[in-house]
């Protein structure tokens, strides 16, 4: 998993596209933000929790930003981690907005913002 990255097109935000841009523009490939085991867990890369994850992902952005400043971060990263979540949890409740509001616990009113602000809907 990557950020942005390892996301289709079309689940990227247009902010999403616009920071890639900015990074492979200055050199930064954004696949390169790949997952690694951190030195030191006795988990393969396939048990890591998703705390785990986003902490090597953050770890692994800083050091390809190499000291360059960044903007947006928690936005772009709430992004990376809600959009999925939005995809996957809409596939297991069959496409039902109304299941899958209860599942996520939100409205389902705002299941459908989220919804259109990632063009999943």
């Amino acid at each position: 998993m990557a950020l942005s990255g390892s996301l289709p097109d079309h689940i990227l935000t247009r902010e999403q596209r616009h920071v890639n841009a900015i990074h492979v523009a200055n050199g930064l490939d954004m696949t390169d933000l790949q997952l690694e085991k951190k030195p030191g867990l006795n988990v393969s890369a396939d048990e890591l929790t998703l705390k785990e994850c986003v902490s090597n992902a953050m770890d692994k952005f800083f050091e390809h930003m190499d000291g360059q400043p960044a903007s947006n971060l928690y936005e772009m990263v709430m992004a990376e981690v809600e959009a999925p979540l939005l995809e996957v949890v809409m596939k297991n409740a069959h496409d039902n907005q109304s299941k899958a509001s209860e599942i996520l616990g939100i409205n389902r009113g705002t299941l459908r913002k989220k919804l259109k602000q990632y063009d999943l809907l």
